[in-house]
């Protein structure tokens, strides 16, 4: 059975012909808030223990620069109190362990102290069914003249959430996918990708993930957002604001944008045939 909802993320370019003069439109310009990029993302057949965090800050809209975090403390702790330390790479706003030990069913808390306030964050790890199968049609897609994949997989018999992002080599950003099994427990599954513009040749990177129920919903809302302002990616700033997982615990009201996530994973490399 297919069940596939996903949103293009490249963005759609509606100037008129006619148009020649830039117009900036002055827009109010609200504090900067820290941005935590804290996806842990464990690939089915290694051991997951280099991992990564990022931290940044959101801009002014017209701003074509991300600036990154740099100074702060940042780990997460398991159950059994294990510290795992993430270090900044200097200057790049990237932090990263390599001792990492993610364990299905295991419960960790993130801990990032940044300009003296503490920012905290608990999600359990994910597990994912693996992929089965990818196959092609030629005649796929809304017009029935595309490329199109299927991706399959084997829901086994219990409460999940799955995340799929097909990335081709000839786009600049992803898409992402989100589908639970409510009414579907324990069948088969997939997911389908196609695009107009795939051509024979073209390699996809694709990632299936095990989420759980509350980054499903988040996911759901930024999905949901992206496609109703035209299209554009889920994980840049959208015109409104989504609150994830991550608690300001010195001050509520100056909120992280952004979600920490623990996700057991399996890729594919597809190319068109």
């Amino acid at each position: 059975m297919k069940i596939f909802s996903y949103i293009t993320l490249s963005f759609a370019l509606l100037f008129l012909a006619s148009c020649q003069d830039v117009i900036n439109v002055n827009l109010n310009t609200a504090a900067p808030r820290l941005v935590i990029d804290a996806a842990i993302n464990w690939q089915k057949g290694t051991d997951g223990s280099v991992q990564k965090i990022i931290l940044s800050t959101t801009t002014d809209f017209y701003s074509t620069i991300t600036p990154k975090v740099s100074g702060a403390t940042v780990f997460i702790k398991n159950s059994e109190n294990m510290n795992y330390i993430f270090s900044e790479i200097p200057n790049t706003g990237e932090y990263q362990c390599t001792t990492f030990k993610p364990i299905i069913g295991e419960t960790y808390i993130l801990t990032v102290v940044y300009k003296a306030e503490t920012y905290t964050a608990t999600e359990t790890m994910q597990s994912v069914s693996p992929i089965d199968a990818i196959q092609q049609k030629n005649n796929g897609g809304f017009t029935g003249k595309d490329y199109e994949i299927e991706v399959s997989f084997k829901d086994p018999p219990a409460k999940n959430f799955y995340m799929a992002k097909f990335f081709p080599e000839i786009f600049k950003v992803p898409s992402y996918g989100i589908i639970s099994d409510e009414y579907t427990n324990g069948n088969a599954k997939s997911w389908t990708y196609s695009d107009s513009d795939l051509k024979e040749g073209n390699k996809i990177d694709i990632t299936h993930y095990g989420i759980s129920q509350a980054y499903y919903n988040y996911m759901n809302k930024l999905i949901s957002i992206a496609s109703s302002s035209g299209g554009g990616s889920p994980f840049q700033t959208p015109p409104a604001t989504v609150r994830g997982n991550i608690v300001n615990k010195t001050h509520n009201d100056n909120y992280a944008l952004g979600y920490f996530s623990l996700n057991e994973v399996d890729s594919r490399n597809y190319i068109i045939q």
